[in-house]
């Protein structure tokens, strides 16, 4: 349903090592890009997480109330993704557990403060 979701960052090397080796740890990497934006997936035609320096070249600024949600596969890909983001830099923003019977969840702020949701959902 998705094609991509763009976050903006203040700076782009940091922002790459942080989400190189995060998505790496669910088989996704760096598939294109230029200097100012760069792709994260797992291939072509799939959804897609995009960091960009915004292209008005103002200071990126995060949303209240938006999140990128990242499947985690299982609850203990959500305690992995989570602790991973932690190791590198992130700050906790809700640690891993069972949001309600269906929802098990973990949110982080990214390096430039981008909310992160590492989930696992099941049927109820």
């Amino acid at each position: 349903m998705l094609g991509y979701t763009t976050i903006g960052t203040s700076d782009m090397d940091r922002a790459c090592a942080f989400y190189d080796t995060l998505l790496a740890e669910i088989g996704a990497k760096q598939l294109f890009g230029m200097d100012r934006i760069k792709f994260y997936g797992t291939e072509m035609g799939q959804s897609m997480l995009a960091i960009c320096i915004p292209y008005d070249e103002q200071p990126h600024h995060r949303g209240n109330g938006w999140m990128i949600a990242i499947p985690g596969g299982s609850r203990e890909g959500v305690d992995k993704l989570y602790n991973k983001a932690i190791e590198l830099g992130a700050t906790d923003d809700g640690p891993p557990g069972e949001r309600m019977p269906v929802f098990y969840g973990a949110y982080v702020r990214d390096l430039d403060g981008n909310k992160i949701c590492f989930f696992e959902m099941s049927a109820p």
